[in-house]
């Protein structure tokens, strides 16, 4: 039974509790995108720290009170050029030295008593400063991202899945109280293993948050109003990531940051005892065969949307008894996992395409953003760039996608950022710094739009039975990506040539795997996997803007007799009538007596006969 055509515009379309609901759902992402990128306030390295003096490496008849203290600093901590006081070596005089008038002996060893830091941006107090995670323990930064990255690529494989045997709302209120428990127990963090095993855990039900609200958010719209839904919740993310350089000055220390992100998480909670703020997706329960539960959820969402179902004159009278024609009162629920996508072609093959392209949008992003660096050593130069880029990315595919088609669209986003790779990885040395930056900014801007159009057009082409496994891998892919550049960081940039050249390869084989992929655009919901096999790619050249997949021979219908809507109203009006206590044309006693009466003789004469037959009688008789 089609959820799209017939259920769900008999039940008020995208009414108004559909938009409330959708409001609600944006709330999610403005909390998951406020933990996310506190991380890079967590793990940002002050921009100037040396180690600190130790007076046991002095000799001892110096006199400190005589120096001043930049005189001091130089003469504890060697100067290297170009970058000033070195950030991991302290001079080592000789403890019995006393004749000042010659040169110093001196030797160069590593930082004994930590280290001194200059805070210019950001928090006062962070993961780096609290542990001292700075040369020789540098590489635990990046391997802080890299279990990060992985906590989000567990958490959209499993609990994608779990989205699709317990549902959208199960799915969502465990991850919400699993990960306001875990922000909480970060807060109280006491090692650096602890913080990084709690961040894990926390990156995977955070992972499990957006998934189902972004799940939940698209089935509860119909296909003109997909999109843009879709990019208002990302603008929830941007406000976020622009609220954020704000909320780290004013926090100073990262257990405080970290409570305060924690707080809409804590909100979120409230979900739990406001069942009608995130209801279960009736078009889920519809396509699993939980018909008592769909049927109490239609009925729900009527309600609330101002649709009576129980009157004639009212177009969704016939909803539940179609519901009842369509499902047998004995049937089972059916739940579908991802390992089932190995049986099919079609679903199989859109899933690794965009798997591949969100994969590609990712992890190209570090390849720009380093390139502005250059142009800028501050902090909030490249922060604020790349989230203005991400909300123009959010403009342009609200503009775009409903106009060209997401294929269209996909398809240039991939052009784009393939060739302003290719530019600047053959001709940076070659042009000029505003061509460069111009191509960088260009390229971030369709990277983050190849990325976001990514999951939007696989939550639309992926069947509903599926659905939350089948986008928690193209969700994990894109983690992998975002991971590559920790991997980079880890080998202290060492093979950023070679990443480079390897994404802005891989963007442009994606050009032509894009041209595989299906028309969504103007499309209902696939719900089975019979319907995602559907989803075939269109033909490279339209004849009509409206017709966007004909086959080539045009079959004609059979005709019919069979109306499902004639039936299912004749069913709920029989329904209807049998149910009432009176008839409406009860039959009354008859105004004349019968001819014949109980006995078999005819009523009006004496003995039972006819009075014709008496004056038969009399007459032969004279």
């Amino acid at each position: 039974m089609d959820f799209e055509t017939r259920i769900y515009p008999r039940i008020g379309g995208f009414g108004r509790y559909n938009r409330i609901v959708a409001f609600f759902s944006w709330i999610p992402n403005f909390a998951v995108a406020l933990n996310l990128f506190c991380d890079i306030f967590f793990t940002l390295i002050p921009e100037s720290y040396h180690c600190k003096p130790d007076p046991s490496l002095l000799p001892s008849g110096v006199l400190l009170s005589n120096l001043s203290q930049q005189e001091y600093l130089n003469f504890t901590i060697p100067w290297v050029k170009g970058s000033g006081l070195s950030h991991c070596e302290l001079y080592k005089y000789p403890a019995n030295f006393t004749n000042f008038t010659e040169t110093l002996p001196k030797e160069v060893v590593h930082c004994t008593t930590g280290w001194e830091y200059a805070h210019d941006v950001g928090l006062q107090s962070n993961y780096v400063t609290e542990w001292d995670l700075v040369c020789g323990n540098y590489w635990q930064i990046p391997v802080q991202h890299i279990c990060f990255m992985i906590g989000w690529i567990l958490g959209y494989v499993l609990l994608g899945t779990l989205c699709d045997w317990l549902g959208r709302r199960q799915g969502f209120l465990l991850s919400v109280a699993l990960s306001s428990l875990l922000g909480v127990a970060v807060c109280l963090s006491s090692s650096p293993t602890v913080f990084l095993l709690l961040r894990l855990s926390q990156g995977a039900m955070l992972a499990g948050i957006f998934l189902s609200s972004y799940i939940a958010r698209l089935e509860l719209c119909d296909p003109s109003h997909r999109l843009m839904v879709a990019m208002i919740g990302g603008f929830f993310a941007v406000s976020a990531e622009l609220l954020l350089p704000g909320l780290a000055v004013l926090c100073r220390d990262w257990p405080v940051l970290q409570a305060v992100a924690t707080l809409p998480l804590l909100f979120l909670v409230s979900y739990w005892c406001c069942s009608s703020l995130f209801p279960e997706s009736p078009r889920w329960l519809l396509a699993t065969g939980q018909i008592p539960l769909a049927r109490r959820s239609v009925q729900s969402f009527s309600s609330r949307n101002g649709v009576c179902l129980n009157e004639e004159i009212y177009p969704a009278e016939s909803v539940l008894s179609e519901m009842d024609v369509a499902f047998p009162e004995d049937s089972a629920p059916r739940y579908h996992h991802v390992l089932e996508l190995r049986h099919t072609r079609v679903i199989w093959r859109n899933c690794l395409i965009l798997g591949f392209t969100l994969f590609i949008g990712t992890g190209i992003q570090y390849c720009f953003t380093r390139n502005l660096h250059g142009f800028s050593s501050h902090f909030y130069f490249v922060y604020f760039l790349r989230v203005v880029t991400g909300a123009l990315a959010c403009v342009l595919l609200c503009v775009c996608v409903d106009r060209v088609g997401r294929r269209g669209v996909l398809l240039l986003s991939a052009i784009v950022t393939g060739l302003s790779s290719l530019l600047l990885l053959a001709l940076t040395q070659y042009l000029q710094g505003g061509l460069v930056l111009v191509l960088s900014l260009l390229g971030l801007l369709s990277s983050q739009a190849l990325a976001m159009l990514s999951v939007f057009f696989a939550s639309e082409v992926l069947p509903t039975v599926v659905r939350g496994g089948a986008l928690g891998l193209i969700l994990a892919a894109g983690c992998v990506g975002m991971a590559a550049s920790s991997l980079m960081e880890l080998q202290n940039n060492g093979g950023y040539f070679l990443h480079h050249v390897v994404f802005a390869s891989f963007a442009v084989l994606s050009v032509l795997c894009v041209m595989l992929l299906p028309e969504s655009k103007r499309k209902p919901l696939p719900d089975s996997l019979k319907e995602g096999e559907t989803q075939r790619r269109p033909p490279l050249f339209l004849s009509r803007a409206d017709r966007d997949s004909l086959p080539l021979l045009r079959p004609r219908p059979r005709p019919s007799e069979y109306n499902p809507d004639s039936y299912s109203r004749l069913v709920a009006a029989t329904k209807k009538m049998l149910a009432q206590d009176a008839v409406p044309y009860r039959i009354g006693p008859p105004s004349q007596p019968p001819l014949l009466a109980g006995n078999g003789s005819v009523r009006g004469s004496p003995g039972g006969r006819a009075p014709r037959a008496e004056e038969e009688e009399e007459e032969e008789d004279a």
